[in-house]
């Protein structure tokens, strides 16, 4: 536990400070940069209504893989369109649309999620577990935008953990593990690492939606052979096992308590809007949930009123060991012993008290 501890304890020092080229680069375009602390960081001077230089852009998501997030200050009353266009810069630079159009989305754009705390003003419910946008997808989102349009009075904002800083504080037994680990979505079959590494930071990083996996399977050890060699292995099924029922929720409860971690040991903050934030998640690097006040009502909290937009990533975020991207979940399975294989709607019940949609 000592061990454990004094990672957990160093954590906060992993997490970067923003590049002083960067920083002066912004401050040439008139842009005031500022550390939020932990992480994220805080731009005022911009107007997004207006696109930023290449430079500049390219900066700030090589800011985003390293501090998970930047919110643009004072950007009130975006139209859907601007909202769209400003959320175009990162990425492969195009909108993934995911979701139903509730009837008061602006301008009924399909590219944008409006989220509420009253039914009539956008969807409710979302996102309460531990989670990263587009779980579902081959190239799960590289980006995603979270505008406030309209910030409820008494509180109701997100709570963001940083994955590198995360995996880094894993005792090294764990990290080793975790790093022969696929999982697979329940609603689309497709399949993610456990660990995976930033294609902009480098960082190796943990990632995993505790809503919707149905299967995590492992790639067995082999005395003296690196992690990094077994990963680009194509591995035979029996080298392969499936987690049984207790091994998944000792690892998503694991996983849990990894993330809840980060308030107390400097890799996670709990941010809190204004009205006009518009805030963008390296979605590769930073997991996301929405606090408990933003479920709150209208009545208690304030009208609370946010837009989503996700931004297609440029490469798939591909399993290792040689194992397919897509896996048939409603299939049988292919391995030897028995374990979860479950497909649909929310997946493996990891914990039978909490609100589970994302």
């Amino acid at each position: 536990m000592g061990n454990l501890q004094t990672r957990l304890d160093d954590t906060s020092s992993t997490i970067p400070a923003i590049d002083p080229v960067h920083l002066s680069l912004l401050e040439q375009h008139g842009l005031t940069a500022t550390e939020l602390e932990p992480l994220g960081i805080e731009i005022r001077g911009a107007d997004v209504r207006s696109a930023l230089p290449e430079a500049v852009i390219k900066a700030l998501e090589v800011e985003m893989a390293q501090r998970g997030f930047i919110v643009f200050k004072h950007q009130t009353e975006l139209s859907a369109n601007e909202l769209v266009e400003a959320s175009k810069w990162w990425g492969a630079g195009e909108i993934h649309s995911t979701h139903g159009v509730h009837p008061a989305t602006p301008d009924m754009n399909r590219d944008i999620f409006r989220c509420s705390n009253d039914d009539r003003y956008g969807i409710l419910g979302v996102g309460p577990q531990w989670h990263n946008d587009g779980s579902f997808e081959a190239a799960i989102f590289s980006h995603s935008a979270y505008y406030m349009a309209r910030a409820p009075e008494h509180g109701g904002g997100t709570h963001f953990a940083h994955q590198g800083a995360a995996f880094d504080s894993l005792p090294e037994e764990k990290q080793a593990y975790w790093e022969r680990l696929v999982s697979v979505n329940s609603a689309s079959g497709v399949s993610h690492p456990v660990v995976h590494t930033h294609p902009i930071s480098g960082r190796k990083s943990v990632w995993l939606h505790l809503g919707m996996t149905g299967a995590v399977i492992e790639r067995l050890p082999e005395d003296g052979v690196p992690i990094e060699e077994l990963q680009r292995q194509p591995a035979d099924v029996a080298q392969m096992r499936l987690l049984n029922a207790d091994e998944l929720k000792q690892l998503f409860n694991d996983y849990n308590d990894l993330l809840n971690a980060s308030f107390d040991k400097g890799y996670g903050i709990r941010y809190h809007y204004d009205t006009g934030d518009l805030l963008y998640v390296d979605n590769w690097a930073l997991a996301h949930r929405a606090a408990p006040e933003a479920h709150m009502s209208a009545e208690q909290q304030g009208l609370r009123i946010m837009d989503r937009v996700t931004v297609k990533a440029k490469q798939n975020l591909a399993p290792h060991f040689g194992l397919p991207q897509h896996i048939n979940l409603a299939g049988p399975h292919p391995f030897n012993h028995d374990g979860i294989w479950q497909a649909g709607g929310i997946g493996f019940r990891w914990k039978d008290d909490i609100p589970m949609q994302n």
